[in-house]
């Protein structure tokens, strides 16, 4: 599988979107052109823990194992949530015809792989080829999603969240349209970058929704004060912050900077902090040859003692403990 490069991040404009995404990476994207003459249906047998599928042309049903069937029409974009295996299809009740693992292999299933129709499956393309061209076309893309900072960001998400075309994503659209008309040269790590791209305007539209539930401090960012102090926190989390120097980095008295830093992120500045913290010290624990002192050095703590009381109380676990449980992969 192909797997993007990080992207290259200017700290100085880091956000909490970014800290969010880190790890999180298109990869391989399987492209479903799929198919002029109902039914046709794919099935996702071992979904990705973040998928993202767009309805480039025609439309389509999203069948979740539990919940109501979800509609996309030409041009919706679709965030998909679940570990459970889910269907896309012409119409919610059309049999799968061709099954996608969690590598991305795709297979017939075994009534269609005799039944004569013409079926193409060679690397990201799923196809049936029809005389006169015409056909639904769907991509969807899972996503890696490696370590513990974008935990924030995939629990805010519901299982299936639909962007319609009238939220600003249609040009990327078109880009990622014309790309998939014609194999070329590299056309991968283009498909790749564009399905990032598209990720991150998506979230975007979905958490300005009023009724979205976005990760904790992310509408904050909106407030030049407190959007301020919190790229801040991210940027240098390992400063010795107090609610005075957080306070001064926002030009507001103690008082009335904890006041509403706590209105608009929904916690006190140095909970926040804490917080922000043990998510990086549980992420850096998983990195090979870390160990709790120089973890505990990297987040601001001098105290090894002082850091495994702080990660336990926050996560429920010791660092040790979290660290070999990240060692097995569990």
């Amino acid at each position: 599988m192909v797997e993007t490069a990080d992207y290259l991040c200017d700290r100085s404009t880091v956000d909490l979107l970014d800290d969010y995404l880190t790890g999180v990476r298109a990869h391989g994207a399987v492209f479903c052109n799929a198919v002029s003459c109902p039914p046709w249906g794919l099935r996702f047998t071992e979904p990705a823990s973040l998928t993202l599928s767009a309805m480039l042309r025609g439309t389509a049903w999203l069948v979740p194992a539990e919940g109501e069937p979800v509609r996309m029409r030409q041009g919706d974009v679709a965030l998909v949530r679940t570990a459970q295996p889910y269907t896309v299809a012409d119409h919610p009740g059309s049999p799968p015809h061709v099954l996608v693992d969690g590598q991305d292999r795709c297979a017939l299933t075994g009534a269609q792989a005799d039944s004569g129709r013409h079926w193409r499956l060679a690397g990201r393309t799923v196809d049936e080829m029809t005389a006169d061209g015409a056909s639904d076309l769907l991509i969807t893309a899972g996503y890696r999603v490696g370590g513990e900072l974008c935990g924030p960001l995939l629990d805010s998400l519901p299982t299936i969240a639909v962007i319609r075309p009238e939220e600003g994503v249609s040009p990327l659209l078109d880009l990622i349209a014309a790309e998939v008309e014609h194999d070329r040269p590299g056309q991968q790590v283009v498909l790749d970058r564009f399905l990032d791209l598209l990720l991150v305007r998506v979230l975007r539209s979905w958490f300005a929704r009023p009724d979205s539930t976005p990760p904790t401090g992310y509408r904050a960012l909106a407030d030049p004060d407190i959007g301020h102090v919190l790229r801040r926190l991210h940027e240098e989390p390992a400063r010795p912050w107090t609610v005075a120097s957080l306070a001064d980095e926002a030009s507001m008295s103690r008082t009335a900077f904890a006041r509403r830093f706590s209105a608009l992120v929904g916690r006190p500045p140095l909970t926040y902090l804490t917080e922000w913290r043990m998510r990086l010290a549980a992420d850096r624990l998983g990195a090979p040859g870390a160990t709790v002192t120089s973890v505990a050095r990297s987040i601001g703590y001098t105290d090894a003692f002082a850091f495994s009381a702080a990660f336990k109380r926050v996560r429920g676990i010791t660092p040790s403990a979290h660290r070999d449980r990240r060692a097995r992969g569990l």
